[in-house]
């Protein structure tokens, strides 16, 4: 098994994407070694021990690689949160703020029985919008956020910190302190 010091050297900085003076954490380089895809999200279902949760609510769209798999190991429902007019049934919305500028994510209404515990999983977290706009939309639906994961935690922007203190304990496999 791939440890988490590999998998972080597995991922790969592009400068300058989306928009100038962004670094972004490109995952896709993590997910084409043999392994690395199962040892992280493996990882990560170990970190998520200490979070009591019933269903899986994956963010779009890599939140959807590793919360599918987290929820197939341990054969919990998943619920996608995704961007505008891509869910079929009636939703609910929340409009977020990230690093360079804003977004939209919405679920089905209803999606999982009132009372659930959720674990929101994605792949990176940032300023903590998309994070926080899932937890608005999971409360709203009458679910409790259990706790959430990820396998990057951008620290020097500190999404992590406004996730905690709006109620939602988190666990992030690799931390980055400052933009690389």
């Amino acid at each position: 098994m791939h440890s988490i010091e590999e998998l972080s050297k597995q991922i790969r900085n592009v400068p300058d994407f989306p928009m100038e003076g962004v670094v972004f954490k490109d995952i896709t380089t993590l997910l084409t070694h043999p392994g690395s895809l199962r040892d992280a999200a493996h990882h990560m279902e170990e970190a998520c021990s200490v979070f009591e949760y019933d269903a899986v609510a994956a963010i779009e769209s890599r939140g959807f690689i590793f919360g599918a798999i987290i929820a197939a190991d341990r054969d919990l429902p998943l619920v996608l949160i995704r961007k505008p007019g891509k869910l079929p049934a009636e939703t609910i919305s929340r409009e977020y703020s990230l690093e360079y500028g804003t977004n939209t994510v919405e679920m089905h209404r209803n999606a999982l029985p009132k009372g659930s515990r959720v674990l929101i999983v994605d792949d990176l977290i940032a300023t903590g919008g998309s994070a926080l706009a899932a937890a608005d939309l999971l409360r709203r639906d009458g679910c409790t956020v259990a706790g959430a994961a990820f396998v990057i935690d951008l620290c020097f922007l500190g999404g992590g910190g406004k996730l905690r203190n709006s109620g939602v304990d988190y666990v992030g496999l690799i931390e980055v302190s400052s933009e690389q």
